[in-house]
């Protein structure tokens, strides 16, 4: 039945970035349609607490695993982590962004940014995705097969109207969205397309999935003014993204590689 098509019931899924605000949901949903899930976080205490829900309410297996992508050495241990227990990876979904240390550098004007503050975004952003892509694609080429999805931004596809940020605040202080973070989540677009004309000889679809703006802690003002940009007339909820990606993880796109799926209530079709 068509409907088989989406389940994910003896595959193993790695999400990174799995016990962040849409990556717990990301690892739920794929626990929900039958994968046994690896949740992969630089926070070891919220990766096993998740964990041990998930497991507690699909009956699904799941492995919490502590590292720091942005380390090598780290990223081959996490994989080689998985692999022990699961003895494979179909599913990587390539989904952890950073966090700046030093907010005020985050939020500079593009006039001032530093390339300390500039780098240190790439590394988690766009720099692990290569070292996390690499590590398991090791193993999906080896086996002959996998799905990889990259989680990227609606800010990779199109520029950030700054009039949505008069005013707009998250969690109390004045944001904006930084030219490293466009740069970076369009370079994992670039990645993704690579990626899936490089791999597709071993049967490895590489896809991307970029959500717009989701609700997050952002004030009044802002979700008015990015509703006011969107023809659905609101933010998204983080599970509205986890439909997406499970059909990216399925075999319900087992035709489907190299594609950006953009799920932003219409914010690009304006």
């Amino acid at each position: 039945m068509a409907e088989d098509r989406f389940q994910l019931r003896g595959k193993v899924a790695l999400v990174t970035g799995g016990a962040g605000i849409l990556g717990r949901r990301f690892c739920r949903g794929l626990a929900e349609h039958g994968a046994d899930v690896a949740i992969v976080d630089i926070d070891a205490d919220g990766a096993k607490r998740l964990a041990e829900e998930i497991a507690r309410d699909t009956g699904r297996h799941t492995l919490p695993v502590a590292c720091d992508l942005r380390d090598p050495d780290a990223v081959r241990r996490m994989t080689e982590t998985v692999l022990a227990r699961f003895g494979r990876i179909d599913v990587l979904h390539n989904n952890a962004a950073g966090k700046s240390s030093d907010l005020d550098a985050f939020f500079a004007s593009f006039e001032d940014y530093s390339l300390t503050q500039w780098r240190e975004i790439m590394a988690i952003d766009l720099d692990a995705m290569f070292l996390v892509a690499q590590s398991v694609g090791k193993h999906m080429v080896e086996r002959g097969g996998g799905s990889v999805i990259q989680t990227a931004s609606i800010y990779g596809v199109v520029g950030a109207d700054q009039r949505i940020y008069a005013g707009s605040e998250y969690n109390g202080r004045p944001i904006n969205t930084p030219a490293v973070y466009a740069a970076a989540k369009a370079g994992v677009i670039g990645l993704t397309r690579h990626l899936a004309a490089y791999w597709a000889p071993h049967g490895i679809r590489v896809n991307a999935l970029t959500p717009g703006g989701v609700e997050s802690g952002q004030n009044d003002t802002f979700k008015r003014n990015y509703a006011n940009r969107v023809p659905l007339g609101r933010m998204a909820a983080p599970d509205e993204m986890v439909g997406a990606l499970v059909y990216l993880a399925s075999d319900a796109s087992s035709y489907m590689t190299g594609q950006n799926i953009v799920v932003d209530g219409g914010l690009t079709a304006w």
